[in-house]
């Protein structure tokens, strides 16, 4: 046991009364301030911390059979296993080090950086830069391409570590995200097999940056909120962010269904449901488990920067949908609100809790009791719906901000 179990001390913000602004009007970014529906509903600062500090406790460091997600690998480097596909993956990396820098873990946090530095980082090749989605538990690549998502979170993760600890230790934080950045837009000289991460004419992120899977994208991917970040803090480029930025704001409008407000989880750059190229068999173009995380990318963006009204309408169009499902709701629906499964994932649970950032509905306190009723994942599916778990808690407690880079 390290000394970072006895460290879970960082201080709550105090219970906020915010209530959602109009378009324009100062967020979070700008006045520092986080909304914390937790403490909004009676809760107390001591419950919510002890409500975070066990999840973070579990799914670091509870029983390698059942609960933890995390597993430390020698002196200096540790990775987050998806339990279910028996596989280390660049999105459940990056929302460790996410997890990691916003509780303030920073051992945590570089190991899990330079696990995915050593193992996963293509040195050489048309991916150079970039990072292999999947690998094994040493580090062998199981599929030879970046996904979008990882180097998304990747770079704002170590942005955030230059803002909360400097960039002057042993890792710099910052010049590693500025490379991330860098490798998004730009290809290395003479490769062609792999594109940038955005699409350059779209200003929208690929699904994959190669191949017909950079032809469409994937809604949980697009995150304005950490392009509005980039917009201001990369060395170059700043304008394509921004513009990005403005982008998914409007493809979201396209991306829901006007009626239930549900996604897919592939779509092409108009906003339309697809399926792979490759497959039309399987049924990513209907709402499941890539899609969760909608609610919060656009509840996230409304919370931090408020530019647009459109994304108070939508979190209540989404949740006033789930609201009418009897007896209750599930976690697949094609986008027109037809149910597909009989079960409610833990992570949709936690996804559509920090949908309430932005909603003005009075269903929105019901999803936020439902994720501080909701128990910490265990089992065989408990990496993916683990970490959205945590990122809800600190999203609806106001303890997910920005921390701005020296």
């Amino acid at each position: 046991m390290t000394a970072a179990l006895a460290c879970l001390l960082l201080p709550l913000i105090p219970n906020a009364t915010v209530v959602p602004a109009p378009a324009g009007s100062p967020r979070s970014f700008f006045t520092g301030k986080y909304r914390n529906l937790f403490g909004e509903s009676g809760k107390s600062d001591a419950q919510i911390k002890a409500k975070i500090d066990a999840a973070y406790k579990q799914l670091f460091y509870g029983s390698a059979e059942n609960e933890r997600v995390y597993y430390p690998v020698g002196t200096d480097l540790a990775y987050i296993k998806d339990i279910g596909n028996n596989d280390i993956r660049t999105e459940g990396i990056s929302y460790g080090m996410m997890i990691a820098v916003q509780l303030n873990h920073r051992e945590e946090f570089d190991r899990l950086w330079r696990w995915a530095d050593q193992k996963m980082r293509f040195k050489t090749g048309p991916h150079q830069g970039f990072f292999a989605w999947r690998c094994d538990e040493n580090g062998g690549n199981l599929a030879d391409t970046p996904a979008s998502d990882g180097e998304e979170y990747f770079a704002t993760a170590l942005y955030f570590a230059a803002g909360r600890w400097g960039s002057g230790g042993a890792i710099n934080y910052r010049k590693e995200a500025d490379s991330i950045l860098d490798a998004m837009l730009h290809r290395p000289s003479g490769q062609t097999a792999s594109t940038p991460m955005f699409d350059l004419k779209e200003k929208q992120v690929v699904f994959v940056p190669t191949g017909d899977a950079a032809t469409f994208t994937d809604a949980s991917y697009h995150l304005p909120a950490f392009y509005e970040l980039w917009g201001r803090w990369a060395p170059k480029d700043r304008q394509f962010w921004l513009d990005a930025a403005k982008t998914s704001r409007k493809y979201f409008r396209r991306a829901v269904h006007p009626e239930t407000g549900l996604a897919s989880d592939y779509s092409t750059f108009a906003g339309k449901p697809t399926k792979p190229p490759w497959s039309s068999t399987n049924n990513s173009d209907n709402f499941q488990q890539d899609a969760f995380r909608v609610a919060s990318n656009i509840a996230v963006d409304y919370a931090w920067f408020g530019s647009d009204n459109w994304q108070v309408e939508q979190s209540n169009r989404l949740l006033e949908f789930f609201a009418r499902q009897k007896p209750d709701y599930v976690s697949q629906y094609t986008v027109d609100g037809k149910p597909l499964v009989e079960y409610r994932a833990g992570g949709h649970v936690a996804m559509n809790a920090v949908a309430a950032l932005a909603a003005t509905s009075p269903v929105a306190p019901r999803f936020v009791n439902d994720l501080w009723n909701a128990g910490i994942p265990t089992g065989k599916w408990r990496y993916y719906d683990g970490l959205l778990y945590l990122f809800g808690l600190l999203h609806v407690s106001g303890q997910f901000r920005v921390y701005t880079p020296k």
